[in-house]
């Protein structure tokens, strides 16, 4: 038996297209997934919330990501009580001065 090290992106390693993208709407689902608990709801009333319907929330909840755009989850959030904030940093610098940091 062979042990293989992780990338640190499950996505990535199972060589499915776009994995960050993936990894960052599985993360927001993860939220979703807490709003949910917390607030003690059903996935009919979270559904309700939400704005779609409990099979395709269920079926996004059970790991079906593509089934959502990032819009609409960050919309999910934002209906069930999240503040949703973007930062945009730059990750470089050019020379002595620093590209525009956005936030």
């Amino acid at each position: 038996m062979t042990i293989e090290a992780g990338s640190g992106n499950v996505f990535a390693d199972l060589g499915l297209e776009q994995p960050e993208e993936l990894t960052y709407k599985a993360n927001i689902i993860m939220e979703i997934q807490k709003a949910i608990k917390v607030r003690g709801i059903t996935q009919t009333k979270a559904a309700e919330i939400c704005g779609t319907d409990q099979p395709t929330l269920s079926k996004i909840l059970r790991g079906n990501i593509t089934l959502a755009t990032t819009d609409r989850l960050f919309t999910w959030l934002v209906r069930l009580g999240y503040i949703v904030k973007i930062t945009i940093e730059p990750s470089v610098t050019s020379g002595n001065v620093q590209i525009c940091t956005c936030r």
